[in-house]
């Protein structure tokens, strides 16, 4: 049987790591064979906030974000995915963020870019992106109270 550590952590949550409760509930007859993360492994990933998405000068299939990240300034940020829109909150990689890769030995950073002549300061999202799921039809909307 699978089920999610936040799950079982809604009924109790003893202030035990992962480890030591997976130890624990072994020792306690039920077995825990495997513990997977929902997730490949990520660091400098933020809620972003779209705030406003114009055309690309140069490519029309790509768009031009103003992102607010809770930084001083908006971040500008060239995006490809076709559910882009002003108003949308999803994960935002910025610069110097490392998302999962092919090789899980060798992560994916995200460095400052020029996309046909626009730099771009970060990088917008998909499930697929974070290692979360193979859906790769567009960014990982979060929810508005994210």
């Amino acid at each position: 049987m699978q089920f999610s550590e936040r799950w079982l952590r809604s009924f109790i949550n003893p202030p035990l790591s992962t480890a030591d409760l997976s130890h624990l509930l072994t020792m306690a007859g039920l077995e825990v064979e495997n513990c997977d993360p929902v997730a490949g492994e990520f660091s400098g990933v933020v809620v972003g906030y779209v705030k406003e998405v114009g055309k690309h000068p140069n490519a029309d299939r790509l768009s031009l974000c103003k992102v607010d990240v809770g930084a001083t300034d908006l971040l500008n940020i060239v995006c490809g995915a076709p559910n882009v829109a002003a108003g949308l909150k999803v994960p935002c990689a910025v610069i110097g963020a490392k998302l999962p890769g092919e090789d899980p030995a060798k992560p994916f950073e995200i460095k400052a870019a020029k996309m046909r002549g626009v730099e771009s300061q970060g990088m917008l999202c998909s499930a697929r992106e974070l290692g979360i799921s193979d859906d790769h039809g567009g960014l990982l909307v979060l929810d508005a109270d994210a």
